[in-house]
């Protein structure tokens, strides 16, 4: 099923759900329609476009600032599914200092790496091998858990990533 971006009233993304979600939100007067697709839902007595972008019609105040999950599937979105060591396609993840080395499972230690580089690497520091990383681990942008929950970005929530997907 589709997702539906979730923006605050001042139009700040806050979250992903699912198509139903957001027309229920919409049908309870508690979001507004932003972006609609072409898809319809129906029920006994209605028929109803999905949106695909939808606004809060009351503000909502977020304590903290979201960020993206540490896990394989951020680690490969942030690195775009490339071992860090070769090029190669990346089917794991590789702390650069290893746990072993006292390494912690942060963003700034976590790369994503093919098999054979990952066994190459072993429980050894960079400066111990012959390998060098093409792109030093970072924190993502702000915004990346949004690509991260659904894969690939609808055009219609560009605009409203834009600031963040461009920094």
């Amino acid at each position: 099923m589709a997702s539906a971006l979730v923006l605050n009233a001042t139009y700040e993304p806050l979250c992903v759900v699912s198509a139903r979600r957001a027309v229920v939100l919409v049908l309870t007067d508690k979001a507004e329609t932003v972006h609609e697709t072409d898809h319809l839902m129906h029920s006994a007595r209605l028929t109803v476009s999905v949106p695909s972008v939808v606004r809060l019609t009351t503000y909502v105040r977020v304590p903290i600032r979201r960020r993206a999950p540490l896990n394989r599937r951020a680690i490969f979105a942030r690195d775009g599914s490339r071992c860090q060591y070769c090029g190669g396609v990346a089917e794991s993840i590789d702390h650069v200092v290893p746990r072993s080395r006292g390494g912690e499972h942060a963003w700034e230690n976590v790369v994503a790496a093919c098999r054979p580089c990952n066994a190459r690497k072993r429980d050894r520091l960079l400066s111990e091998t012959t390998m060098a990383l093409h792109h030093h681990p970072r924190v993502p942008r702000e915004l990346t858990w949004v690509s991260v929950a659904v894969g690939r970005v609808p055009e219609d929530w560009e605009p409203y990533l834009q600031p963040a997907l461009s920094a």
